[in-house]
């Protein structure tokens, strides 16, 4: 395998995107191919056969592309799917739940951890298995959002539908004592400024997306698959399986001229 290959990343739409901007961020000479499924998108509501059938062809289309690892940019894949999928994978693959958890019981001081998911995360029980692993004196909080999502591919980041379905969630949680607090879904750290608002007191957010991203590379370092930093021209590709204008519209949005083209794919 050579270092020069891409990294494949994969989401139901948009949300991957926050996993996108920290690997700009921690590994700009990296190749990568991103993959929305916004065909199918959300996944939050998806039966776990559902949630597997539609990972198995990202891997397999991925595996096609040879890349040479692949980061789970969802929540709700990285919670019901990703054990097996680790097994089945013929490259090294990346979720996003153990990051989030080991970086909020990093700086969690009560152990008291609340995680924003989709249903299908949250009934998983995946956040609370794992920090109990973890740590089996702590507490744990997990709270479905279900209109989250489809707001953020809308690009509705603001106004009245997103602050009252963000004030929906936050009045039901905020009364618990956390200290800290998970958001457990890609597309969530895009509403980071109202979630902040509406909870009304410090704490510790974690965004898993800078923490998978660090695991990726280094990952990609003990296999001595890191493209070098002082190598330029790193080539990125936005692909979808869904309609590629709305998404191009909303991915400038959320990550500026980064997303400069979109192509459809059938898998």
């Amino acid at each position: 395998m050579r270092a020069e290959r891409p990294i494949g990343i994969f989401d139901s739409g948009v949300g991957g995107l926050s996993v996108v901007k920290a690997l700009l961020e921690q590994m700009p000479a990296e190749n990568f191919v991103y993959f929305g499924d916004t065909a199918n998108v959300p996944y939050g509501n998806k039966s776990v056969p559902e949630l597997f059938n539609l990972s198995r062809r990202t891997l397999a289309y991925f595996t096609r592309r040879e890349v040479k690892a692949i980061i789970v940019a969802c929540g709700t894949q990285s919670s019901n799917t990703l054990p097996v999928l680790e097994k089945e994978c013929p490259v090294p693959i990346v979720g996003m739940l153990k990051p989030g958890i080991e970086a909020a019981l990093e700086v969690s001081s009560k152990k008291y951890v609340a995680v924003l998911a989709t249903q299908a995360t949250v009934n998983s029980g995946a956040y609370t298995r794992e920090i109990k692993n973890r740590c089996p004196d702590g507490k744990v909080l997990e709270a479905a959002c279900p209109a989250f999502v489809p707001l953020v591919e809308k690009g509705r980041l603001e106004g009245a539908e997103t602050v009252l379905e963000v004030k929906k969630v936050m009045d039901g949680i905020k009364k618990e004592p956390f200290d800290t607090l998970i958001l457990g879904c890609t597309h969530y750290p895009f509403l980071t400024k109202l979630i902040k608002k509406e909870l009304g007191r410090g704490l510790n957010l974690v965004d898993p997306a800078s923490a998978t991203v660090a695991d990726t590379m280094r990952v990609l370092r003990n296999l001595n698959l890191l493209r070098p930093d002082n190598i330029s021209g790193a080539h990125h590709e936005f692909l979808v399986s869904g309609a590629p204008e709305s998404f191009l519209e909303v991915g400038r949005l959320l990550l500026g001229d980064v997303v400069d083209k979109v192509q459809k794919v059938v898998l």
